[in-house]
C-alpha cells in the first residue's frame, strides 16, 4: 500500500484522469479551502473521505508534514516500452533514466517530465528507485500524470526508440557539444544517468549524440533533476521556435 500526504500531492493525485486514489483521510476540525477542493472533487470521484484524529494521521503518514490529509493508493501501473511509445503524440519527447535511485531525484524528474509534456518515462527494472510514495511526494504528485515503463535492458530500449524513428540524446558532462547545438525538434529521447556514476558505457555507446549543458561556476556538474529540467525545457524552446516562424 502506498501512503501519499500532503495537500499538493493529494489534490494532483484526485486531478489525474487516472487517479489511483482508494481512500482519503482528512484531520477533523481542520478548515481550509483547499482541503474543500479535496473533499469536492473526492465526492465527484466516488472516493471515500474519513475524517479521523491528528494522531491517527501523524501515525500513517510515519510523522511527516501531512498538512491534515493523506490518501492511500493503489499500485502505479507501470506500462511497457512499447505502451509509451504507441500513445506518444508527433514529435514524441521521451526521458530515459539511467539509475536514478535517489527517489527525491525521480520524482523532480517526474515533476518537469509532466509539466515539459514529455510523452513518457522510461527506467529500468533495477538500479533505479521505484515509483514510491516518496517519489509521489517529491513530484508534488505530478507523477500520477506521466506514463512510465519499466525495462530489463535500457540499451534494447534505445534500440526500440530509433526503429521508431527518435533521436537519442545523451547528457553528459564532459561532452564537447553544447545542448543547444542538437536539433531537439524531431522525435527526441534524452538520457540522463545515475547521480554518481553518470551514463554507463553500454547505455553511452547506444546513444545518437553526447551533448553537455554548459557551466561556468567552479561545482562539477548539476544535480541530475536541475539537468533534465534544462534540457526538457531546450526541447520545448526548440519546438515553440520552429512552431511560431
Amino acid at each position: 500500500m502506498t501512503v501519499l500526504y500532503g495537500i499538493r500531492p493529494v489534490l494532483e493525485a484526485l486531478r489525474a484522469a487516472d487517479s489511483r486514489i482508494e481512500r482519503i483521510a482528512i484531520e477533523r476540525g481542520r478548515r481550509s479551502s483547499m482541503l474543500e477542493e479535496i473533499v469536492r472533487l473526492a465526492r465527484l470521484r466516488n472516493v471515500p473521505v474519513d475524517f479521523e484524529e491528528k494522531i491517527g494521521l501523524d501515525r500513517k503518514s510515519g510523522g511527516g508534514r501531512h498538512q491534515g490529509v493523506l490518501c492511500r493508493l493503489s499500485e502505479v501501473e507501470l506500462l511497457e516500452v512499447e505502451q509509451v511509445l504507441e500513445a506518444a503524440s508527433s514529435p514524441g519527447l521521451v526521458l530515459v533514466l539511467d539509475g536514478i535511485e535517489d527517489p527525491q531525484n525521480l520524482g523532480a524528474i517526474l515533476r518537469s517530465a509532466e509539466v515539459a509534456g514529455a510523452d513518457g518515462v522510461i527506467l529500468p527494472s533495477r538500479r533505479s528507485a521505484g515509483v514510491s510514495a516518496a517519489v509521489m511526494r517529491a513530484s508534488a504528485g505530478a507523477a500520477a500524470h506521466v506514463r512510465i515503463a519499466r525495462c530489463i535492458n535500457l540499451r534494447r530500449a534505445l534500440e526500440s526508440l530509433k526503429e521508431k524513428g527518435y533521436w537519442i540524446v545523451g547528457l553528459r558532462g564532459e561532452a564537447a557539444r553544447p545542448l543547444w547545438d542538437v536539433d531537439l525538434t524531431a522525435p527526441t529521447a534524452l538520457v540522463l544517468g545515475s547521480e554518481g556514476a553518470g551514463l554507463r558505457r553500454r547505455v553511452t555507446e547506444g546513444c545518437d549524440f553526447l551533448a553537455s549543458i554548459p557551466m561556468r561556476g567552479k561545482v562539477g556538474s548539476y544535480n541530475v533533476s536541475v539537468a533534465a529540467g534544462i534540457a526538457l525545457y531546450e526541447c520545448l524552446r526548440q519546438r515553440f521556435r520552429q512552431l511560431f516562424r
